[in-house]
C-alpha cells in the first residue's frame, strides 16, 4: 500500500520531500499519460494473441464474450473510481482495501496484485519469445526472453514520466495497428477478397457456419478464459493514482471511455477479422492478427503488424514491472514487505522493488528454455493471472460494498457515483463464479485452477507471520493516521 503523500486540498504535495527527508513519489503523469496507459491497459497481449484460440474455442460469439466481460469490468472500475476519490489518500485499491476490510485484505491484495502482474509478465515474456521466432526461426526462445526482461527494467529506471512517455508511444502503436486492421479489412470485405483457399471475404462469415454459437453453450463458456486475461491491467489506472497530475479529473476521463475501447479494440477489430477469414480458418496458435495482413499478401505489413503485437506484449509487461514495483514499496511502508523496498532513488524510483520484479520475471525465461509449446505455456499462466486478478477485482467490489455501509455520507457527497451501485456489485460477482465455473470446463485451465489456491496458502502463512511484528503494527498506525489527515 502506498504512502500518504498528498492532503485533500492539493496535488502538488507529493513532489515535496518528506517530514523526514526521504524523497516520495511524484506526480508526474499527465492526462495523456493516464488516458494512454488507461487504454495499453485494456488492449492486452490476450487480444493479439490469445483472440486466435478464443475465436477456435467459440466461434464468433466470442464477441459477446469480449463484451460481457468488458460490460462486466467497467462497473468493477467504476467502483474503483469512486472509491479512490472519496479520500484523495487512497493511493490505489491495496489501501482502500486495508482501510475498509482491515489489514489482511491490504495485505492480501498488494502481494496478490504483485503475483498478478508478475504472472502476466511472465505470459508476456513467453509471447515475446513467440513474436521474435516470426522472424528469428529456430533460434532459442530463452534469449529474446531474456532481452525483454532486461530491456523492461531499464526502461523503468530512470523516472515515473520515461514510464508513461514510453507507455504512451507503446499503446499509440497499438491503436493505430487496429484502426488500420479494421480499415484494410473493411476494404477486404467490401471488394470481396477471395483468399487462396477459396473463403470470400463478407460479413455473412460471422453466421454462416453454424450460426453465431456453432461450439454451442460449452464452447461459447470455454472462450471466457482467454478472454478474461485480455483485460488484465484494465485497472492499472488505480495503481498510478499516487502519480497522477489531477486525479479528480484524470481519473474519471479514463474510466469512462473504457466502453468505447472495448467497442471498438475488441469488437469491431474481431467482427473484421472473422468477417475476413472464416472462423474455422483461423489457428488457434498464431495471432489472426499477422494472419489477416499476410492473407491480404501484405507480407510487410504482417511483419510490421507482428512488430506491433511484439510492441503489445513488451507494453503489458512495461505496465506489470511498473505496477509490481509501486505496489511492493506500498507494501513497505506498510509494513507488509522488508524496508529495503521502501526506498526511492533520487529521481523518486523505488529502484529495489523494480528490480525484485524483475528477477522473477526470469521465471518466463525459464519457461520458454524447458518448454515445447507456447500457446500451452501462456494458456496456463494467463488462467492462474486470470485468477488472481479475479481476486483483486472482488476486494475491490467488496470494499464498495462496506464503504456504502459505513460511509453514506461520502457516496452521496460523490461527484462520481457508480451506476447501479450495491446491485452492480452483486452482479458483478456473481458473473466472478460463472468464471470460475468456466476454467473447470477444460483440461488445461482446470490444472492452474487447481494450482491457484498454493498462492493464497503461502500468503495466509506469510500474514500471520507479518501481522505480529511491532514494526508492522507500529507502520499500520501511522498509516491510518494519514489516512484521516
Amino acid at each position: 500500500m502506498s504512502e500518504i503523500t498528498q492532503a485533500r486540498s492539493g496535488s502538488g504535495a507529493a513532489d515535496e520531500p518528506a517530514r523526514n527527508g526521504e524523497p516520495r513519489l511524484s506526480r508526474e503523469l499527465s492526462n495523456r499519460h493516464i488516458q494512454l496507459i488507461a487504454i495499453g491497459g485494456a488492449i492486452g497481449t490476450g487480444l493479439f494473441m490469445g483472440s486466435g484460440k478464443t475465436i477456435s474455442l467459440a466461434g464468433p460469439s466470442v464477441i459477446f464474450v469480449y463484451m460481457i466481460i468488458g460490460a462486466m469490468l467497467f462497473f468493477v472500475m467504476r467502483a474503483m473510481g469512486e472509491l479512490l476519490l472519496s479520500n484523495l489518500n487512497y493511493k490505489s485499491f491495496a489501501d482502500f482495501a486495508a482501510d475498509l476490510l482491515g489489514p489482511w485484505a491490504g495485505f492480501f491484495t498488494g502481494w496478490t496484485y504483485w503475483f498478478c502482474w508478475i504472472v502476466t509478465g511472465i505470459a508476456d515474456v513467453v509471447a515475446i519469445s513467440g513474436y521474435v521466432n516470426y522472424w528469428w526461426h529456430g533460434a532459442p526462445l530463452w534469449i529474446p526472453a531474456l532481452g525483454a526482461v532486461v530491456l523492461l527494467v531499464v526502461l523503468n529506471l530512470p523516472t515515473v514520466k520515461a514510464f508513461g512517455e514510453t507507455e504512451f508511444w507503446f499503446a499509440l502503436i497499438k491503436i493505430v495497428a487496429i484502426v488500420a486492421l479494421v480499415v484494410v479489412g473493411l476494404v477486404m470485405i467490401f471488394s470481396h477478397f477471395t483468399a487462396p483457399g477459396g473463403a470470400v471475404a463478407q460479413f455473412s462469415n460471422m453466421w454462416n457456419d453454424g450460426g453465431f454459437f456453432p461450439t454451442g453453450p460449452m464452447g461459447f463458456v470455454a472462450g471466457f478464459q482467454i478472454a478474461t486475461f485480455a483485460f488484465v491491467g484494465i485497472e492499472l489506472v488505480g495503481t498510478a493514482a499516487a502519480e497522477t497530475k489531477s486525479p479528480e479529473k484524470n481519473l474519471p476521463k479514463a474510466i469512462n471511455s473504457i466502453p468505447v475501447r472495448v467497442a471498438l479494440f475488441y469488437v469491431v477489430a474481431l467482427i473484421v477479422i472473422i468477417s475476413v477469414t472464416p472462423w474455422r480458418e483461423i489457428s488457434a496458435d498464431h495471432s489472426p492478427f499477422v494472419a489477416m495482413f499476410s492473407l491480404a499478401g501484405l507480407g510487410i505489413a504482417a511483419s510490421v503488424i507482428n512488430f506491433v503485437v511484439l510492441t503489445s506484449a513488451t507494453s503489458s509487461a512495461n505496465s506489470g514491472i511498473y505496477s509490481t514495483s509501486r505496489m511492493v514499496y506500498g507494501l513497505a511502508h506498510e509494513g507488509d514487505a522488508p524496508r529495503l523496498f521502501g526506498r526511492l532513488t533520487s529521481r523518486r524510483v523505488p529502484a529495489n522493488a523494480l528490480l525484485l520484479s524483475g528477477l522473477f520475471l526470469l521465471t518466463g525465461v525459464v519457461m520458454v528454455a524447458a518448454g515445447s509449446s507456447i500457446i500451452e505455456a501462456f494458456t496456463i499462466v494467463t488462467t492462474i493471472s486470470s485468477l488472481c486478478f479475479m481476486f483483486v477485482w472482488s476486494i475491490i467490489l467488496i470494499s464498495y460494498l462496506v464503504y456504502r455501509r459505513r460511509r453514506p455520507e461520502l457516496h452521496e457527497a460523490s461527484t462520481y457515483k457508480m451506476p447501479g451501485g450495491v446491485v452492480m456489485c452483486y452482479v458483478v460477482l456473481a458473473f466472478f463464479v460463472f468464471l470460475i465455473w468456466a476454467f473447470t470446463q477444460k483440461h488445461d485451465t482446470l490444472q492452474a485452477l487447481l494450482v491457484t489456491p498454493v498462492w493464497f496458502v503461502v500468503l495466509g502463512i506469510a500474514w500471520a507471520v507479518v501481522r505480529r511484528r511491532p514494526s508492522h503494527v507500529a507502520r499500520l498506525e501511522a498509516f491510518r493516521t494519514q489516512l484521516t489527515r
